[in-house]
């Protein structure tokens, strides 16, 4: 693995069964396409979509949807170097129902745990973990050991850094034994974080608070630079400091809301590696969701640069896009 990316992200993959008909269920489906998947994943394609060297740390089985996944990061431009393909174990899958426009189930067919959840310290590239410029980890890495461990080391190895360490509080319940279980797992490495962003049931888990400010609050007492709170409809917080700025959601129809938030996070790597403002960072990570919400699939949904800033000129993702 490049030991100098600009992104790396670690945590789950997948492949993507989606649906190739809207607000059909299941069962009547008749036509799937196949995607690369899971949240981190799909942050590094983000970024890289926008310009940045990005790479992943994750678990696949050796299969041929493991096969699959590596070769669509490389497709996308995202080192493959951290995909750790582990015998005798299915690579993960997710399928969902679209019934835009807030209504997307997600069925899940995993091992347990899940591959990802199986690299431990030793599975860990430590000199490429040092010289990303922003490392990218997920909640839901720490909801099983060795991950847990993995993820405390890369985390800890950071200390110091120049760059950024974002934390995606990414609550799914599936992962955990219970949510106290969460907030613990979340709250023993908060401290090391620069940046964590979530929504709010995410930030009830980790700091027990619901309303946006008080816990963008909770995040910076508990250490962070930069607390994020993405509200849906209502838009996005984000806290320092010195600093309060809230943007309205971005206009959109929605198609499939699945990958907004990855989208977010893709773009939100981005704007921190460029030094934005905090407006400006926000703006820009709602655009790009938006944009993302409005089409079909995840991955490959991803926002170029100049998509996104033709969105911000709008003031709405316009049809077609």
């Amino acid at each position: 693995m490049q030991a100098d990316l600009d992104v790396l992200t670690i945590g789950r993959s997948s492949v993507d069964i989606y649906p190739l008909e809207i607000g059909v269920g299941l069962e009547d489906v008749t036509t799937f396409g196949k995607f690369l998947g899971g949240s981190p994943t799909n942050v590094a394609v983000a970024a890289s979509k926008l310009g940045r060297r990005s790479g992943v740390v994750t678990g696949v089985g050796q299969d041929p949807f493991g096969r699959y996944v590596a070769r669509a990061l490389r497709e996308f431009g995202v080192d493959d170097g951290g995909v750790l393909a582990l015998p005798d174990v299915a690579t993960s899958l997710a399928f969902c129902e679209i019934h835009p426009p807030d209504d997307f189930p997600l069925y899940f067919y995993r091992a347990e745990p899940s591959p990802e959840l199986r690299i431990g310290p030793d599975d860990l590239d430590l000199d490429a973990v040092r010289g990303a410029t922003l490392l990218w980890v997920s909640a839901s890495g720490l909801s099983r050991e060795p991950s847990a461990t993995m993820h405390r080391v890369a985390m800890a190895e950071r200390a110091g850094h120049p760059g950024r360490t974002v934390l995606d509080l990414d609550y799914r319940p599936t992962f955990w034994d219970s949510p106290a279980a969460a907030h613990d797992g979340v709250a023993s490495v908060l401290a090391t974080a620069s940046v964590a962003v979530g929504n709010r049931e995410e930030c009830e888990v980790a700091v027990g608070e619901t309303d946006p400010d008080r816990a963008a609050d909770a995040l910076l007492a508990a250490g962070v630079e930069i607390a994020i709170v993405k509200q849906g409809p209502r838009g996005v917080l984000g806290k320092t400091a010195h600093e309060r700025v809230e943007v309205e959601a971005t206009p959109c129809e929605v198609v499939n809301g699945l990958g907004a938030g990855d989208a977010f996070g893709g773009s939100l790597c981005h704007a921190l590696l460029a030094g934005w403002s905090l407006e400006e960072t926000l703006r820009f990570a709602s655009a790009a969701g938006a944009i993302v919400a409005s089409r079909l699939a995840c991955s490959t949904a991803m926002p170029t640069e100049s998509e996104v800033r033709e969105v911000l000129a709008l003031g709405r993702v316009p049809a077609g896009l």
